[in-house]
């Protein structure tokens, strides 16, 4: 009964904390501008709706970094050169400390914008701010993919999810969990290359992402290799996949971590990168939102 009742609390919790996000952006919209509040003692301080969401649901929520750390070693899709680090200020000699990066803007856990694939569609600067904070969807495969590193996820790994947790919600994240981000950070153990030089790691299929942007309308899905393809696509130039979610004009974030410290569903996520102009794509910080409590991976 206890659980039963801890199951209930965190599905209420969850779709309350959503729910109250959206209104305050909705009533804003339509709201005309109003003079500013009177200054208020602290003992009579205004009941700001943002600020009530953070202190009952946010201060006390898990945070979970779904981001690696990159340098010149981190793993790579096959076509990219190593990144490099100099150094042209230091505190001995100057006062300050300066390092110099270079690599490409698809580097470490990135996003891809729409631009990456497609002429004229969205580049990385034109991605909206609103669409950085979103809920979390994770779909695990990881015990399939141990079975076969060629796995490619399917409907029924999506209906299963719906089945045990509800209708994936419209302008979630989704990120399809295998557990390939453990064999971060070397480059052969996530490439996995056998005896010819193909590539065996797991994939996203075209039903699935027909599914979740077309009839389940989500913002962006994620995944902890470096193709959307995955091994056997990439190792034969076949990138049509990443091709597809691109054409929708949106975003994805590749080379995940940490999928399996946050909760099957239940958690927000949010996605953050600089604004490079007419960017294609660049190194992003990823971070799930998890409720109090909820102790991780297919919790509930």
């Amino acid at each position: 009964m206890n659980d039963l009742r801890l199951r209930l609390r965190t599905r209420f919790v969850s779709g309350a904390l959503v729910a109250v996000f959206a209104l305050p952006f909705a009533a804003h919209a339509a709201a005309t501008p109003t003079p500013a509040r009177p200054a208020a003692s602290a003992a009579h301080a205004p009941a700001f709706p943002l600020w009530s969401i953070y202190r009952r649901f946010l201060a006390g929520a898990r945070y979970v970094d779904l981001t690696h750390t990159f340098g010149p070693d981190t793993p790579h899709w096959k076509g990219f050169g190593p990144m490099t680090v100099r150094t042209l200020y230091t505190i001995r000699k100057d006062g300050f400390h300066v390092d110099e990066y270079c690599h490409v803007g698809q580097w470490g856990t990135h996003v891809d914008a729409p631009a990456h694939f497609h002429h004229g569609l969205r580049t990385v600067d034109q991605i909206p701010v609103d669409q950085m904070l979103m809920p979390l969807v994770v779909i695990d495969v990881h015990q399939k993919v141990a079975k076969d590193p060629d796995y490619a996820i399917t409907m029924g790994d999506v209906r299963a999810w719906e089945r045990r947790y509800g209708r994936i919600p419209p302008h979630s994240f989704v990120a399809m969990r295998t557990d390939w981000s453990k064999r971060w950070p070397s480059q052969a153990a996530m490439q996995n290359r056998d005896a010819h030089g193909v590539a065996h790691y797991p994939r996203w299929s075209l039903p699935v992402l027909k599914f979740l942007f077309t009839q389940r309308h989500v913002t962006a899905i994620g995944h902890e290799t470096t193709d959307t393809d995955g091994g056997l696509g990439a190792s034969k130039d076949d990138y049509s996949l990443e091709s597809y979610v691109l054409g929708t004009n949106h975003y994805q974030i590749e080379v995940l971590a940490h999928l399996d410290r946050v909760p099957d569903a239940g958690a927000l996520v949010m996605v953050s990168f600089p604004k490079p102009e007419h960017g294609t794509g660049f190194p992003a910080r990823v971070v799930a939102i998890v409720p109090r409590g909820d102790s991780g991976a297919g919790a509930r």
